[in-house]
């Protein structure tokens, strides 16, 4: 096998300029957009991928052709996985800019452009005023996190007068745990679901102000329960978390707030 040779080092810092600058291309060449029916959107920009700390806004327009208009006159403060992020399943195209996609117990929030699903509680009700369906979670609700089951990464309610499959012990939803309290679902990895590409990611009440989550964006429960308000199905709303450069790069073309 031939040595590899060194090259000047003009050429090689030539090289590198190069390099970062068609790094940058696909961010920039991305055909994901918002949809002109979307008139709520959540967006969390974290300072880098490593992150596990970040600001959320919401955002909303009163149609397609209106500017953006922020809700709340603070950014709240967020907590994200404990590794930080990597590229979600959501509806639009990873740019390929390096960055790995998000896999199983990764410790790493989903990054991307997101719908919203259910939103599920233990609680017998959702915060007063909230207009998006609730589900009370019971003793007989999972949340499937096993890449080999075929429920995997899906709410599955079982019939115990049906019997209790051997599986449930392992996968059911918590009952009086206060993070859990409402956990309002972001739709990454199910158009469709992808086995081992990451479950179970919501929005959720943290752990503490300074404790990062698994891979769901958390944060005090004052702050999810004015989102959960906030939030109108009519509206379409969808959610962004991104690095704050990629923020930038992506903005124009993703049609973001």
């Amino acid at each position: 096998m031939q040595s590899q040779k060194i090259c000047p080092q003009k050429k090689c810092r030539a090289a590198f300029l190069l390099a970062g600058l068609l790094s940058l291309l696909p961010l920039t060449e991305s055909h994901a957009q918002l949809g002109r029916a979307v008139r709520q959107v959540i967006v969390t920009q974290a300072a880098t991928w490593k992150s596990n700390t970040a600001s959320l806004q919401c955002w909303q327009r009163s149609a397609a052709d209106q500017p953006w208009q922020p809700v709340f006159e603070k950014a709240v403060p967020v907590l994200l996985g404990k590794k930080g992020l990597a590229w979600g399943r959501g509806v639009f195209n990873p740019p390929q800019n390096g960055i790995p996609a998000k896999i199983e117990k990764d410790w790493r929030a989903p990054a991307g452009v997101f719908q919203l699903g259910s939103l599920f509680g233990y609680a017998p009700r959702p915060p007063g005023g909230a207009r998006w369906p609730y589900i009370q979670v019971g003793p007989w609700d999972a949340y499937v996190d096993d890449s080999n089951s075929l429920y995997y990464n899906r709410h599955v309610r079982i019939d115990p007068r049906k019997g209790i499959p051997a599986w449930f012990e392992k996968q059911k939803m918590r009952l009086g745990d206060t993070a859990y309290k409402w956990m309002l679902e972001i739709r990454h990895n199910q158009q469709p679901t992808a086995p081992g590409y990451g479950s179970a990611i919501f929005f959720h009440v943290r752990r503490g102000p300074t404790t990062p989550s698994a891979g769901c964006t958390t944060m005090a429960e004052a702050d999810l329960t004015r989102l959960i308000r906030w939030v109108d199905p009519s509206a379409a709303p969808h959610y962004v978390l991104l690095p704050k450069a990629d923020y930038a790069a992506l903005r124009g073309a993703w049609g973001l707030p």
